[in-house]
């Protein structure tokens, strides 16, 4: 029950061992009930006291125990972990030097986290591109930067509905079905996030190399030529099959 927030195993089952009955327990009953050996219950119920989650008295010389009301501890364990990210937002940061290393890293909410935290920090320019239903929950953030005096450029597969006019869009039919998803960030020219989905699972890379921001810069701004021509002349290119599948080979 406690594992997820911190607590030892042991710690987790003396409170769940006290918070399923109505009367309090001593501590011969809490080992029958939490299956914790006797030799270590009395070290973990004084943790727990010390840790706010458990409540003692002492009844004709017995030590009895009852746990924290389930709803209380839900308030404790919160405030306890909103104190911990204030400590963690407040922590000193420190000054690097530019990092030219390639850096990797998995899991969708990650690499959104990632992507949010280096879109507050861009000062100069911001260079997005991705899915519409991916971009949406940056628009916030996006329009924010561009009224701050931003520049800002979108590239985005689907339509959105947004103040920022910089925006190239690819509504995507039936003959771009193999697009894959992604995410691309630049900011400020000097720092790329990229994104894509590996066999189900989102990776990414992260770099302030400057042959890496230059190519992905370019390669932005080759899907951004690839949507206004095939926005502009898609008749003609649809019609016409070479042409058509050499560029549907192609990212965007």
């Amino acid at each position: 029950m406690l594992q997820k927030f911190g607590f030892s195993k042991y710690e987790s089952q003396v409170y769940e061992s006290l918070i399923t009955v109505d009367t309090p327990l001593d501590a011969t009953t809490i080992v029958k009930r939490s299956g914790v050996p006797r030799a270590k219950v009395y070290e973990v119920i004084h943790r727990l006291i010390d840790k706010g989650m458990i409540l003692e008295t002492t009844v004709e010389k017995k030590r009895l125990y009852t746990a924290l009301p389930l709803e209380s501890a839900i308030k404790k364990l919160t405030a306890d972990f909103n104190t911990k990210v204030e400590e963690l937002r407040h922590t000193p940061i420190k000054q690097t030097p530019k990092d030219d290393r390639v850096w990797t890293l998995r899991d969708d909410q990650s690499i959104q986290s990632l992507l949010e935290n280096l879109l507050e920090q861009a000062q100069e320019s911001i260079i997005i591109s991705g899915w519409a239903d991916d971009l949406t929950a940056y628009l916030p953030t996006l329009e924010e930067k561009h009224e701050a005096g931003i520049a800002v450029t979108i590239h985005v597969i689907g339509a959105i509905d947004t103040i920022i006019p910089s925006v190239s869009t690819l509504i995507p039919d039936f003959n771009h079905d193999t697009l894959e998803r992604s995410r691309m960030l630049i900011v400020d020219e000097q720092e790329i996030l990229f994104a894509g989905v590996e066999e189900t699972t989102w990776q990414a890379i992260r770099t302030q190399s400057r042959s890496l921001v230059k190519f992905f810069t370019e390669f932005f701004y080759h899907d951004v030529a690839l949507t206004e021509i095939t926005r502009k002349y898609q008749d003609t290119i649809m019609e016409d099959k070479e042409i058509r599948d050499v560029l549907l080979k192609l990212r965007y």
